[in-house]
């Protein structure tokens, strides 16, 4: 099987970049980049939830209030 074959389209993509040489600084910019864009895509999806389940502080509240680990049974 070849590699193109085992990538993703987004991992060729990136590959495409990486075939110039970059500075670290260029590379730590491309990675800050790519953090922001999928933090950003992230908190989408959380205003999206907030928005559709009608969440607020009091829901927050209530979370912290909960206790949802499970008794630990020796065998």
């Amino acid at each position: 099987m070849s590699a193109a074959k085992r990538l993703n389209n987004g991992q060729l993509e990136i590959l495409k970049i990486f075939k110039y040489d970059l500075s670290d600084q260029q590379l730590k910019e491309i990675k800050n980049l790519l953090a922001n864009y999928f933090a950003d895509k992230a908190s989408d999806e959380m205003d999206k939830l907030w928005e559709e389940n009608n969440w607020d502080e009091e829901t927050i509240l209530n979370w912290s209030k909960e206790h949802m680990s499970t008794p630990y049974n020796p065998k």
